[in-house]
This record gives C-alpha cells, structure tokens and sequence, in this order.
C-alpha cells in the first residue's frame, strides 16, 4: 500500500484518534500547535515592557507627607541627585539627614549635616567619571522636592547649604499645571531657581 508522504507517528500513535488514522473523528486541521512562535511573541512583549518601564521610571520619590507646588514653565526632570523636605525632616538618598526641628535656632545659615552627605555624594560622582573617563565630570546638578507649605527659612539653609557643598545648579520639583490643566492631570518637573 502506497502512503502519501508526510508525518509518520510510531506504532502506539498511529491507532489514536488525534494523530493516527485509527478513530472515526475526523482528523483536527489545527492539531500541530505552534509553540515556539508564540514564546517568541511572548519574549518581546516582556522585553518591550521592560525597556518601556525603564525608561519611563520614577526620578523623583512621590511621599503622601510632601505636596509639590505648582509652575506653568517647567522643564524635563533629570536623574540628579534629589533633597526631600518634608515638614518635619530632609532626607537625601532615601536617608534622614537632619530634622528641621534641630535646625530652627541655628545661627548659621548651613545645615552641616546636610553638607557632609552632599559631599559624599560628589565625591562618588567625580569617583564614577573619573574611572569612567568622563571628560564632562560634575556638573553640580541637584533637585529640591520640598513641601509647598515649608518655610523659606528652611528652604533658603538647604539651599546654601547645597551650593556649599559644590551643587550650584539648583531646581525646584513642582508639579506641571500645562497652562490650566486640570490638578489631577499634572506630572512631576523641575524649575530653576531663581
């Protein structure tokens, strides 16, 4: 008996209903699933997803205890290091620096503490390009994310404080009104200090 040419399954299969010709249903016209392609396809939604997230990922740390003021003229947020103010503290890098209670009678106009973790911070950065060979360097770029209802007075010593320490180039975080936009539509951006 000739047999036209095609898959051949072993002795246990050939009986079976699915791949066999044994069986009176009729043979499925989708019984070879494609498997591979559709990992593939699952593969480069998954990295898309992740290369979309990344770059679209947070650079300021948005906290229920810090409400941003808002600004119509703002520019793009970048990835430079960001002070917290908070009602009741300043935090850089994640860490509390200095509550502002400690610093309320305080005679000078800087924050020390506030200083030393500044400097740290463009000691590894100049580290970082150095190693790297980074002919820019370090530009003294830094981000205030401070509360809308904290006092300058607080403001005015972290500032200096940050311009001290070699960070010269100071932005505001506030929210982005878009030119009347509505308060839940705004996104988070930076404004020069002026």
């Amino acid at each position: 008996m000739i047999k036209i040419p095609g898959k051949r399954y072993g002795k246990r299969l050939s009986k079976s209903k699915v791949f066999g010709e044994g069986g009176h249903a009729k043979k499925s016209t989708f019984a070879d699933l494609l498997i591979t392609p559709m990992v593939d396809m699952f593969v480069i939604i998954v990295l898309f997803l992740i290369a979309n997230f990344s770059a679209t990922g947070e650079i300021l740390m948005m906290t229920k205890d810090i409400q941003l003021p808002e600004a119509k003229n703002v520019q793009e947020v970048q990835m430079v290091p960001v002070v917290m103010v908070s009602n009741e503290e300043v935090v850089v890098d994640g860490a509390s620096v200095v509550r502002l209670a400690d610093i309320e009678g305080a005679e000078y106009l800087n924050i020390p503490q506030l200083e030393e973790k500044l400097r740290e911070l463009k000691k590894k950065t100049e580290d970082l390009h150095s190693m790297a060979g980074d002919t820019e360097g370090f530009k003294g770029d830094i981000n205030i994310q401070g509360h809308k209802e904290v006092p300058f007075k607080y403001i005015k010593k972290i500032m200096f404080s940050c311009t001290t320490a070699g960070y010269g180039n100071i932005n505001f975080a506030v929210l982005n009104k878009g030119g009347g936009g509505k308060p839940e539509e705004t996104t988070a951006a930076a404004g020069p200090a002026e």
